[in-house]
Order: C-alpha cells, then structure tokens, then sequence
C-alpha cells in the first residue's frame, strides 16, 4: 500500500515539470499540456486529501477541475489553429495576433 507521502511526492514531482514546462518552453503546445500536468497534481492532492478526510467534496472539486481543463483545451486548441493558420508558427512569442 502506497502511503499518502508517496502521492504528495507524485503530485509534488507533476506540479514541478509543469511549472517548469510553463516557464521555460515557447511552443505553445508544450506550454498547454504543461498545465495539464499542473492541474493532474492538484487533482492527485484534492483526490488524496477528500480520501484522507473521508469527505467527497475534495473528489467533486477534482471533477470541475477536469471538466474545467477539457473547457481549456478545446479553447487553447482553437486559438492554436488560428495562430498556425494565421502565422504558421506555434511559438509563444509571436502570439500577438490580439494585439490592437
């Protein structure tokens, strides 16, 4: 049986490569499946803590947040093709296509 310290180091483990994915990469592809990764480690922590608790309310959160990312992703992956139809590149640093 894995014990709740092994979870938080998993999640702990996720939540730093998606941070530095988010920071350190201009792909804006990189950059989205890295916040992916960011939400999937607080999802872990509030499924580990509603389960540590004996609460529900953690799991539900986990459930919005799910949902709350597929919302993102599709959103992300609409302004991607705009970019790549537009610019023809992925790089973050020519993202100002919303600029006036």
């Amino acid at each position: 049986m894995m014990s709740p310290a092994h979870y938080l180091f998993l999640s702990a483990t996720l939540f730093l490569i998606g941070c530095l994915g988010v920071v350190l990469r201009r792909n804006v592809i990189i950059v989205l499946m890295s916040i992916e990764l960011i939400l999937n480690a607080v999802n872990i922590n509030l499924v580990l803590f509603s389960r540590i608790f004996g609460d529900i309310a953690g799991q539900a959160f986990a459930l919005f947040v799910m949902v709350d990312a597929a919302a993102e992703t599709a959103v992300g992956l609409a302004i991607i093709l705009t970019l790549v139809r537009n610019r023809h590149t992925v790089f973050a640093g020519e993202m100002d296509l919303l600029k006036w």
